[in-house]
């Protein structure tokens, strides 16, 4: 039985492809693709804004600097 699922399994990966992708068809999902990936991170990215706007998260150093410059003020020192 092993034997034979092995010889199956191989069968199938060594079928060609029935509708080979085109270029332009590529081209198309690699854009959506990007568009998807990018509209998820400017959302994500707004509504931690707003999370920090509201004082629900702490900031990390980078968003403390952007938002809070004075803390980093050692001309008092």
């Amino acid at each position: 039985m092993g034997a034979e699922e092995e010889q199956k399994g191989k069968q199938a990966n060594e079928q060609p492809r029935s509708h080979p992708i085109t270029e332009t068809e590529f081209l198309t999902w690699k854009r959506r693709k990007d568009a998807d990936a990018s509209a998820r991170k400017a959302e994500a990215a707004r509504r931690r804004a707003e999370d920090i706007a509201a004082g629900t998260v702490r900031m990390n150093g980078r968003e403390m600097l952007l938002h809070e410059p004075w803390v980093f003020d050692n001309s008092q020192y």
